[in-house]
C-alpha cells in the first residue's frame, strides 16, 4: 500500500503544480486584457480624431468647388447676356 500512498502523493503534488499554472495564466489573461483594452481605446480615439480632420477637408474642399462652379456658371450667363445684348451695348457705347 505504501506504493500507492507515495504514487497518491506525487498526483496532488503534480496537481497543486498544476493549478498554480492555471493561476498564472488567468492572471496573464487579465494583464493583456487590459493591455489590448488600452490599445484598441487608442486605437479607436485616433480613428474618431483621423475622421473629423478627414470631414473637415471635405468640407473645405466641397465649398471651395462649389465656389468656382457659380463663379463659372455665373461667368457663363454673363457672357450670355453679353453677347445676346452685344448690339444693344455696342449702341450704348457709341459705336
Amino acid at each position: 500500500m505504501a506504493v500507492l500512498q507515495e504514487r497518491v502523493g506525487i498526483l496532488e503534488t503534480k496537481v497543486d503544480g498544476l493549478n498554480e499554472k492555471i493561476d498564472d495564466i488567468k492572471i496573464d489573461v487579465r494583464t493583456n486584457h487590459e493591455d489590448i483594452k488600452f490599445q484598441l481605446k487608442n486605437m479607436y480615439d485616433a480613428s474618431c480624431t483621423q475622421h473629423a480632420e478627414l470631414g473637415k477637408k471635405m468640407k473645405e474642399l466641397e465649398n471651395f468647388k462649389d465656389k468656382w462652379i457659380y463663379i463659372g456658371m455665373g461667368g457663363i450667363a454673363v457672357a450670355g447676356w453679353v453677347t445676346g445684348h452685344l448690339d444693344t451695348i455696342l449702341k450704348f457705347l457709341g459705336k
